[in-house]
């Protein structure tokens, strides 16, 4: 059984971690997911997560592709986890490129995807922080490009 990890936050699910998941999951038959704590987030990496360790390891668990799901506790855990869960292939982000290598001197293979690129939880909350700044007065559907149909389906035909 080949076994293939990634790492991540995975805060605010998209397709972005979705297309990541599924193309790691094709790399072997079963994947693990090292889902960094909100400790880690805060204390390391300075990031507040939206939604909680519980709640986005909930989420993962969800996703078909992920058969696994472990805390990330800390940056040096990698060379840990690939000897405790006998990894064969180690998955990151295309924006990660290199960071990694020192893990194929654990016999690891080391691949770097390439990212969704119009996606990013970063994105989401920048989006949703300027949608939110717009005046209450110039908020419309026009401006935030939501207007719905404007002809009915009576002028249709």
């Amino acid at each position: 059984m080949k076994r293939v990890i990634t790492y991540g936050t995975f805060d605010l699910l998209h397709y972005g971690h979705i297309n990541l998941l599924r193309r790691a999951k094709t790399l072997g038959d079963y994947l693990i997911v090292a889902l960094s704590t909100d400790e880690f987030n805060w204390n390391c990496k300075q990031k507040k997560t939206y939604f909680s360790y519980a709640q986005r390891k909930l989420l993962l668990e969800s996703i078909r592709y992920v058969d696994l799901v472990i805390p990330e506790e800390n940056w040096n855990q990698k060379c840990t986890d690939m000897k405790d869960y006998h990894i064969d292939t180690f998955v990151m982000g295309d924006d990660w490129k290199g960071k990694f290598d020192f893990l194929k001197d654990e016999n690891v293979d080391v691949i770097y995807l390439t990212r969704t690129p119009e996606i990013s939880s970063s994105k989401i909350k920048h989006d949703l922080y300027d949608a939110n700044s717009i005046e209450e007065s110039k908020l419309s559907h026009e401006i935030l490009n939501t207007a719905p149909e404007k002809e009915s389906r009576m002028e249709r035909y």
